[in-house]
C-alpha cells in the first residue's frame, strides 16, 4: 500500500515559533529553501522523509506525532460531526473541513471534544463517554493504535521464546519461573469468582482462573510478562501521554499491557506475513497463532509499521444491547468505530443469533462510503454456561476500496455489488422510509399527512 502523505504545517510552524526562529533560519537548519518551508507550513506541500529525519535530528522532534490526528476519526470524523443537522444551513464543504484540520488541528480537536462531550448535542447520555475513557481513546487514536516500541520488544522476546521450544504458554511459564521466580497456579472458579488473573508478589505466584480457555490463559500469562519485561517501554508511553487523571493513566497502561501480550502471541512480522498468505482468514489466523477471535481482531487494527503496513482495519465490540465496550478506529478513520449508536440493519447484530459463524456484510453509509465487515459472537473470558452467559459481538471492518485481498471478500464486486444501506444510528441517520427506524433524526421537523401512513413510524422534512 502507498504511504500516506503527511501534511504537518501547523506542527512545523509551532516548532519553529517555540524555537524563536524565522522561516529563513529554520530553512537553513533543514537545508531547504525558505519558500519551500513556507509551502510546508501553509499545508501546500507534504513533509518528505528527508525533512522528517532532519527535524528529528536537529530539533529533537518526535516524528511519531507528525500527521497524527488529534480529532478521533480524522477528517472523516470531523465531517461527521459537522454533518449534525444544527449546522445544515452553513453549507460546509468537504474541502473546508480538510483545510481546517490541516491549518488549525488544535482548534478542530477542541471542537471535536466539546461536540463529543456535550449531552446537549442531542446524543443520549449513554453516548457521552467518561472523561478518563475519552482521554485514553484520544491517546490510542493519536498513535493509530500502533506502538512501534512495544512491537519491536515483543518480537525480540517472541524469538527468544521460540528458541526455547515448546508451546508459547509453556515457555512463558518457564521464563516466569526461572527468570522472575514466579510460579503459575490454576485455581478453581469458586476461589477466584471475580478475577481472571491475580499476581501475588508476596507468594511469588501468578494465579489464573480455571475457566480461562487456552488462548486466554496464554494471553494472561503474556500480560504478566509484559508488566515485568516491557515496563520501561510502557512507562515511557504512559508518561508521554500526560494524562490529567490517574485513572486515565491506569486505563492506558492496561491497554498497553494487553497490546504487548497480543504482540507476543502474534509477533508483527510473522503475523503480517500470515495475513498476506491467508488473505486475512480469521479462523486460520486463530489456529496458527493459538489466539482467540477477539485477540486476532484487535491485532489486525495495529498493523501500521512504517514500510510494512497491513490493511487499515477498525474493530468494534458490542453487547446484546448494542453498547460498545471496545472500539478502535486504527488507521481506518471509519465512522463505524465512532460513537455508541449502531444501525440495526448492520450484520454485526446478526452474530448473536448465529454463534460461532463469521457474518460478512458489505454496507454503505449515507455519504456513499462502503465498508466490508466481518462479525462473530464471542463469550466473555471466564464465562460459564450457567445462567445467562456474557456474550459480545466482535466486528472488524475495512474500506471496501482496499478489501479485495480478503479471502472472505473473494467473488464480490465490492464497489458495485448491492450493499446494505445503513446509518450511524437513527438519531444521526436521515435515510427516509426505513422500516427499522426507532426515533426521528435530530434537527429534522416531523411531518404529518392526513390519511397517510408510511412504512416508517416517522415522516420528516427532507425525506
Amino acid at each position: 500500500m502507498a504511504e500516506r502523505r503527511i501534511f504537518a504545517g501547523p506542527a512545523v510552524r509551532k516548532l519553529r515559533r517555540e524555537a524563536g526562529m524565522t522561516q529563513a533560519a529554520m530553512a537553513d537548519a533543514l537545508d531547504i529553501s525558505p519558500s519551500y518551508l513556507n509551502l510546508i507550513e501553509s499545508g501546500q506541500r507534504p513533509l518528505t522523509a528527508t525533512v522528517m529525519v532532519r527535524l528529528a535530528e536537529r530539533f529533537d522532534f518526535d516524528v511519531a506525532a507528525l500527521g497524527g490526528e488529534e480529532v478521533p476519526g480524522g477528517s472523516a470524523g470531523l465531517r461527521r460531526r459537522l454533518a449534525d443537522p444544527r449546522f445544515a444551513d452553513l453549507g460546509i464543504a468537504p474541502h473546508e473541513v480538510d483545510e481546517w484540520l490541516q491549518s488549525a488541528p488544535s482548534t478542530a480537536a477542541a471542537f471535536a471534544r466539546l461536540f463529543d462531550a456535550a449531552p446537549e448535542a442531542g446524543r443520549p447520555d449513554s453516548e457521552v463517554e467518561a472523561p478518563e475513557v475519552a482521554a485514553v481513546r484520544r491517546a490510542i487514536e493519536k498513535w493509530r493504535n500502533h506502538f512501534a516500541d512495544l512491537d519491536t520488544r515483543a518480537e525480540e522476546l517472541a524469538d527468544e521464546l521460540r528458541l526455547a521450544g515448546g508451546d508459547l504458554y509453556g515457555t512463558i511459564a518457564e521464563r516466569l519461573r526461572t527468570r522472575h521466580q514466579l510460579g503459575i497456579r490454576i485455581l478453581p472458579a469458586d476461589v477466584m469468582p471475580d478475577r481472571l488473573r491475580w499476581l501475588d508478589w508476596h507468594a511469588r505466584q501468578l494465579m489464573l482462573n480455571e475457566l480461562l480457555r487456552p488462548a486466554s490463559r496464554t494471553f494472561q500469562a503474556a500480560a504478566t510478562l509484559a508488566q515485568i519485561e516491557a515496563r520501561a517501554e510502557i512507562d515511557a508511553l504512559v508518561a508521554g501521554a500526560e494524562f490529567a487523571e490517574g485513572a486515565a493513566a491506569k486505563l492506558f497502561e492496561r491497554h498497553l499491557i494487553q497490546y504487548f501480550a497480543a504482540a507476543l502471541m502474534m509477533p508483527y512480522g510473522r503475523f503480517l506475513r500470515a495475513c498476506d498468505a491467508t488473505g486475512y482468514d480469521l479462523l486460520l489466523l486463530q489456529r496458527r497463532f493459538g489466539a482467540g477471535f477477539e485477540q486476532v481482531a484487535h491485532r489486525l487494527t495495529t498493523l501500521q509499521r512504517v514500510g510494512a503496513r497491513g490493511l487499515p482495519f477498525f474493530m468494534l465490540r458490542i453487547d446484546r444491547a448494542g453498547q460498545g465496550s471496545k472500539r478502535y478506529a486504527g488507521a481506518s478513520q471509519s465512522p463505524l468505530a465512532d460513537g455508541d449508536a449502531r444501525c440495526p440493519l448492520w450484520g454485526v447484530h446478526e452474530a448473536f443469533a448465529r454463534p460461532g459463524e463469521v457474518i460478512a456484510d458489505l454496507v454503505e453509509l449515507e455519504d456513499g462510503s462502503r465498508w466490508f465487515t466481518q462479525s462473530r459472537s464471542v463469550a466473555a473470558p471466564g464465562a460459564t454456561g450457567s445462567g445467562t452467559p456474557a456474550r459480545f459481538a466482535v466486528c472488524i471492518g475495512v474500506d471496501a476500496k482496499v478489501a479485495a485481498p480478503l479471502t472472505a471478500a473473494r467473488g464480490i464486486e465490492l464497489m458495485r455489488a448491492p450493499a446494505t444501506p445503513i446509518g450511524l444510528g437513527c438519531r444521526r441517520c436521515t435515510r427516509g422510509g426505513c422500516v427499522q427506524r426507532s426515533v426521528p433524526p435530530l434537527g429534522r421537523p416531523l411531518r404529518f399527512r392526513d390519511g397517510e401512513r408510511g412504512v416508517s413510524a416517522f415522516d420528516f422534512a427532507g425525506d
